[in-house]
Formats: C-alpha cells, structure tokens, sequence
C-alpha cells in the first residue's frame, strides 16, 4: 500500500506589491522562509487598464543572477526579450525557464488584455551560478500529457519526471514540475520521490489533499517528506501548481533580483550590473 504524505504547512498567499504590481506570495513567509531549493513564488492575475500600451506594460528590462526565474502561464501570453537576444511569446499552457546563470536582463510583457501567471525562483547550485545564461521556452503542444480514464484530470509535466512522463526542460538539480487541472470528482495519487521537498499551489477550486485537509484557493500546501506521495481529489473544477525537487543544501542569500551564497556576491551582483556587465536589453 502506498504511504501518504503528511501536511506540513498550509500556507494563505497574500497580496504584496512589486512596483505597480500586485501579487500573491505564499513563498517565501514567516512560516516557510526557504523551501529549499524553491526560492519564491508571485502568482499574478493581472489586466491591462484602459489605454495602456502594452508595449510598456508588464515587467521592464531588470537583472537577474544565480537561479531560474521560471514562467507558468495560466490565461493570455507573455512575450520575453533578454539580453543574450532571445525574443520570444509564450501563450497559455506553456511555459519559460531561464537559467540566469552569471547574468541577464530581461523583460516580460503582456500579449493579451487578461494575463494570469505563475513566476518561480528556483535556487541554482554554487557550481552553476556563473554559468552562461540560457533561455527555454516550452509551448502547450510540446508539453507530455497525463489524462486520467474518466477524463477529470489532466497533469502536464514541464520537467523532471512525473506519472511515467518527462518533462522537456533540462534542470541543475533534480526539479518535478506540473501543472494540473481538476474536474469536480477527479483524483490521482501523485508519487514524489522521498527525498524531494515539494509543494502544491491551488489558483482556484477545493481539492481534499490526503485523506482529510481541505484546502481552499490561493494557498500552497507543503507536505512533510514521510511518505511516497500525495493523493489529491477535487471538490471544485481546480487548478496547480505541483513542484518537488531535490534539496541543493547551501546557504543562501536572496536580495532583490539576485539569488547568491554571500553578502559579497550579491554586492558584486549590484556592482557587474551597473558596469553592464549582465548585457543590455534595449527594447523597441
């Protein structure tokens, strides 16, 4: 018989403001500072306002170094420009993981007037912070696919591996993520591997999580490493965000767009920026 994991945490994602933004951030919190190696979490549900171009909506050109800002995009589309001379949109149901490496700037604008997002900071080993920057953006087509018999659930694996499937974006450390849309009724037995930490992150819906939790929208639940996985059955038509990963075990300092192992280097981070170090992202 297959063990289930325990809930650890469940954790409200409450509003806070990024600039003119807002969004909610379950991660990091008083209650879970670091879920390694998941640095941060911004879901963004977003709408252009009357006359604003979109051009210049959106997040303008801004660095980043040591970690993956990751992309899941839920409704509208996302178009990203960097540095290295990547340009590129992203529509719903896809996906764009950047490995900002030793340094990059990038943007990302809106391509729709709804825009409803998931942006993950996920840690990126001391020996490949100051690898070369790389960009990988993954459509909805391209994403494998787990479709439960009756319909009601559906798991799209972006990496890692997941229900027999592997996930096209190539990683540092070991990182399973999915997105999952339920239909009321719908359940599934999710195995994680039992040295990974994981989390859910529910957008909408109900789901029951084990046996007994409820967990209700815009909250991340974080279940203890105990057992073999989790099984989750929806109450509502729901979707998540499914993420594990193998804990990288080195400390951290995360400030502002830069996710480093010291004080000194994210000092030489602010410094290599503004020398131009990180490129130059000059958008049209």
């Amino acid at each position: 018989m297959k063990t289930e994991r325990t809930i650890q945490h469940l954790i409200p994602a409450p509003l806070v403001s990024m600039g003119e933004l807002r969004v909610r951030q379950p991660l990091p919190s008083e209650s879970l500072p670091y879920l390694d190696p998941f640095v941060l979490l911004h879901h963004s549900h977003s709408f252009l306002r009357e006359h604003e171009d979109p051009r210049r909506a959106g997040v303008d050109p801004h660095p980043h170094r040591g970690f993956s800002p990751v992309t899941f995009v839920f409704k509208g589309g996302v178009r990203h420009r960097d540095s290295r001379g990547n340009d590129r949109s992203v529509y719903e149901g896809g996906t764009q993981w950047m490995n900002a490496g030793m340094g990059i700037m990038h943007s990302e604008r809106p391509l729709s007037d709804e825009l409803e997002i998931i942006q993950m900071w996920v840690n990126t080993p001391m020996a490949h912070k100051k690898d070369q920057p790389t960009y990988h953006p993954l459509l909805k087509e391209e994403t494998p696919s787990f479709v439960s018999d009756d319909g009601k659930v559906t798991v799209n694996v972006v990496s890692g591996n997941l229900l027999g499937l592997k996930g096209p974006i190539p990683t540092f450390s070991p990182v399973n993520s999915a997105t999952l849309f339920l239909k009321t009724g719908g359940k599934i037995y999710l195995p994680l591997p039992a040295s990974h930490n994981a989390f859910l992150y529910l957008l909408d819906g109900k789901l029951r999580v084990g046996e007994q939790t409820e967990v209700k929208p815009r909250y991340m639940v974080v279940p203890e490493n105990d057992g073999e996985g989790i099984t989750l059955e929806a109450l509502e038509d729901t979707r998540v965000l499914l993420m594990s990963g193998e804990p990288i075990g080195e400390k951290i300092v995360a400030q502002g767009p830069f996710v480093l192992n010291s004080e000194i280097e994210v000092m030489e981070a602010y410094r290599d920026y503004r020398m131009g170090k990180m490129g130059i992202l000059i958008e049209d």
